[in-house]
């Protein structure tokens, strides 16, 4: 079936044994409690999913296979020359569970280029739409177009065991992000640069050849997408993008109609969105302050007139977090190995220094502190990517790492349709009043 194939189906065999001796021993156990504000603020902090390829800490951010970022950058393989992580490296390890070794990042990188042809037709969907399209609409539509060749939907369709889901999903997971960065240069050359494509460089690490076909050759350049795709990979299951990921593919969705899904969650302001939001944000700060390189003294009125306004100020809290997230803290070393003098770049810093003691005086804030996306625009702004509409995609190509690894892991684990209960307010207040249950099956 392939090396990774292998390895993949001994380890889900493993795993999916012990979580059947779980839940026979233990599947009746309650975990916490669900308070109605719960319920109806978003479900946050309910324990309802579970997701082998990372997970979430409040204090430590996010760890993939228990791995932090800064262990990651020390342990995953690099490029020939290079200091920052290999993508293909971190899609073994949530695959597999195992630091790869770097033979085990090659081989991925050789498996991506044999499966990275995008057909014709393609691309063509894309050019149907008007130039004038969000990049993140011709990206779905990519993806839903590239949807003709799920194995998954072909083997299904022809009466596929129940066993054997988990290997088209694996075939498909791995055959989709082998042509995401094709498709998302594609996209980017057509929108931004007349239409001038690049073709693909099969020397290259999978993210390096993105940068090239996006058109940026700097060796500097090729190691801030490594570093990108490897931090935006995954933030465990909960997420907009993850979880719609997992809940459509819980339908017996192939992969493509999943992913596609999740993209459409991550297009939103909520989520992937963010980091447009916010490099719009610093310049229209510079902007109006008339100055690129505003003192932290201007940066805090600034910032005091935004929040005077009811708005945010984008790029800092998170859902989870309650402190810098590790992912703003690489792109910073990142920058100031190799940008330091940049002004974007240094209000940013100026930013992350003055913003936090002021959301701290806020009693209703409690994690003050940057995310991932406070930093990763003006990163991309320094090299020349200075179209922030796009940055969206470049965060969905490095999100299908993640999602695709886990719903590898769904099908292998046979984990079933999701399908929550839910209430309605009548139910509630009648609830309230003692005359009626709401916890049902």
């Amino acid at each position: 079936m392939g090396v990774v194939k292998d390895r993949f189906k001994s380890k889900a065999d493993t795993v999916s044994a012990e979580i059947k001796d779980l839940l026979k021993e233990h599947g009746n156990k309650k975990i916490g409690e669900v308070t109605l504000a719960q319920i109806y603020q978003g479900m946050r902090g309910i324990t309802g999913l579970v997701s082998e390829t990372s997970l979430l800490d409040s204090q430590e951010g996010i760890r993939f296979r228990g791995y932090s970022i800064p262990e990651l950058q020390e342990k995953l393989p690099k490029a020939p020359g290079g200091t920052e992580p290999l993508p293909e490296g971190l899609f073994h390890l949530m695959l597999l569970g195992e630091l790869p070794t770097e033979d085990d990042a090659h081989h991925m990188t050789s498996v991506w280029q044999r499966r990275s042809h995008v057909p014709t037709h393609v691309f063509n969907s894309i050019e149907a739409l008007p130039i004038s399209s969000h990049p993140m609409t011709q990206f779905v539509v990519a993806v839903m177009a590239l949807q003709t060749e799920s194995q998954f939907a072909k083997k299904y369709a022809a009466g596929m065991n129940k066993k054997d889901y988990w290997e088209a999903v694996f075939d498909d997971s791995m055959d989709l992000i082998a042509r995401l960065p094709r498709v998302a240069a594609y996209i980017y050359r057509r929108k931004y640069k007349f239409g001038e494509h690049i073709q693909p460089n099969g020397l290259l690490d999978w993210a390096g050849n993105f940068a090239h076909m996006l058109g940026f050759e700097d060796d500097s350049f090729k190691e801030l997408m490594r570093l990108y795709m490897t931090i935006h990979a995954d933030h465990e299951g909960g997420n907009v993008s993850a979880h719609t990921t997992h809940l459509v593919g819980s339908a017996l969705s192939d992969p493509y109609l999943s992913f596609a899904a999740g993209m459409n969650g991550l297009a939103g302001p909520l989520h992937g969105l963010a980091n447009q939001e916010v490099i719009k944000w610093i310049l229209e700060l510079r902007k109006e302050l008339n100055t690129e390189l505003p003192s932290k003294d201007q940066i805090a009125e600034y910032v005091k007139r935004t929040l005077s306004e009811g708005k945010v100020v984008p790029g800092y809290g998170h859902a989870v977090l309650r402190k810098t997230d590790p992912r703003f803290t690489a792109q910073m070393e990142f920058g100031k190995k190799h940008l330091a003098d940049d002004p974007l770049v240094q209000t940013v810093w100026n930013i992350y220094e003055t913003v936090p003691p002021i959301l701290q005086s806020i009693a209703k804030i409690k994690n003050p502190w940057p995310n991932v996306d406070a930093h990763s625009g003006a990163l991309l702004v320094h090299y020349g990517l200075v179209e922030y509409e796009f940055y969206t995609v470049l965060f969905g190509v490095s999100r299908a790492l993640g999602v695709l690894a886990s719903l590898c892991w769904d099908r292998a684990l046979g984990f079933p349709l999701e399908r929550p209960k839910s209430v309605t307010t009548e139910l509630v207040e009648l609830w309230l009043e003692g005359k009626g249950e709401i916890w049902g099956d």
